[in-house]
């Protein structure tokens, strides 16, 4: 299991939200690639970027931020928030993005995401958030009627490289991360899932180092990290213990 620690982006901050809802951004540092490079130092293995901003906007708008990251860093990163077209994907693997994920274009496109992962093999994620079960979009600021395992399987042959799967009503609220529901898509589709919104404390570790949870290619850590509820050296450790290797 990989531990990704989550780098979200607003006017240029690095921040955490409240169940998506931007009113209620707490800034925890003026500097992301600062915080990267502290990532980076803590010992994780990948890094996770999500551009608020321009996933509200349907475009880039934190890609100075961005850029600073990039330079700053070594992590393999993996970016999501207003990919809805090909030239703005493109944009950001060109510029050293490891892994792209695309959020409301998989549900209003579903091709671009089949077109993007033909291209760019093992390159492309695809982030399903869920509120009360239905996939949300345009930034969470809007809900469809899609479930999450229904836009999971769209993708099955697609060879997309994982899906990110958030359950908005958890997010930023450390209240634990919605283990049934992710299991529930991990065992619907054959791609790889990857748990995000809640993880509380390292109690929520432990829980994802447990046997029916090896299904899960990883989970996504933001709010915990920065409040100090989960240290890193701790929780890389647990990883590494259960693997028999090295720390993720």
């Amino acid at each position: 299991m990989i531990l990704y620690p989550a780098i979200d982006l607003k006017e240029g901050r690095c921040v955490r939200l409240v169940q998506g809802d931007m009113a209620q951004a707490k800034v925890f540092n003026d500097d992301p690639a600062a915080q990267a490079e502290a990532f980076e130092m803590q010992g994780f293995s990948w890094l996770h970027v999500v551009d608020l901003d321009g996933a509200f906007a349907g475009a880039p708008r934190n890609a100075a931020a961005v850029d600073a990251i990039l330079a700053r860093i070594k992590l393999p990163v993996q970016l999501g928030g207003g990919v809805r077209e090909m030239r703005t994907l493109e944009g950001w693997l060109e510029k050293g993005v490891r892994r792209v994920i695309i959020g409301t274009a998989a549900v209003r496109d579903p091709a671009f995401v089949h077109e993007a992962a033909r291209r760019h093999p093992g390159r492309i994620a695809v982030g399903i958030d869920a509120k009360d079960g239905r996939v949300a979009v345009e930034g969470w600021a809007q809900t469809s009627s899609m479930t999450a395992e229904e836009l999971g399987r769209r993708f099955e042959d697609a060879g997309v490289a994982a899906i990110i799967y958030t359950d908005i009503a958890r997010d930023g609220i450390l209240k634990g991360l919605n283990i049934e529901m992710t299991l529930a898509l991990a065992s619907a589709v054959n791609i790889p899932v990857i748990a995000s919104g809640g993880l509380a404390s390292m109690a929520d570790v432990e829980r994802l180092l447990e046997p029916d949870c090896a299904v899960l290619a990883g989970a996504i850590t933001g709010r915990a990290l920065y409040d100090g509820r989960i240290d890193p050296k701790e929780a890389l450790a647990a990883i590494a213990r259960a693997k028999g290797g090295a720390a993720q």
